[in-house]
């Protein structure tokens, strides 16, 4: 097992309660939270305890699918400014890595500061596991990639 960490952070022209908006509205959060491959299912409870839960079939040319699953529980939610939770992540049903998320919010001159920081616990590396982490990183920056096109005025739609 390998714990390491990183921080991402975003700049979004929307004010806070928007930015906030697109992590619990769960119309607005499908548009930018997605996991590769065809989806299976997909369930959002944004409450303390409640969480989300979603799957998917991931499929490479060449290459056998990989049933994908994500599970979260949410720990603390204060409106317009903070979102801390777990996760885990599946691969095949077996836990590859589980992770606590703080998800900070600050105003500024010119919308929203947004700084995520992860902590992961990878408990079965990948077959290159000097990849984990950067692809850890590289997939929530996309994700936040997402979110920022979920939060401009034409909604990326």
């Amino acid at each position: 097992m390998r714990h390491d960490g990183f921080t991402v952070e975003l700049h979004s022209a929307a004010p806070p309660d928007a930015v906030f908006g697109a992590f619990a509205d769960p119309a607005v959060r499908r548009r930018w939270f997605r996991m590769p491959g065809r989806e299976v299912s997909y369930d959002h409870d944004f409450t303390v305890n409640g969480g989300e839960n979603a799957s998917s079939v991931f499929t490479v040319e060449g290459a056998a699918p990989e049933r994908l699953a994500y599970a979260s529980r949410y720990l603390d939610i204060v409106s317009g400014s903070r979102i801390v939770y777990t996760y885990t992540a599946r691969v095949d049903g077996e836990v590859r890595w589980a992770s606590l998320v703080t998800v900070e919010l600050r105003p500024d001159a010119d919308g929203t500061h947004l700084r995520w920081t992860e902590q992961a616990a990878f408990l079965t590396p990948s077959s290159r596991p000097e990849h984990d982490l950067p692809h850890l990183r590289g997939a929530t920056r996309l994700r936040l990639n997402g979110l920022a096109a979920a939060l401009r005025p034409d909604g990326d739609r």
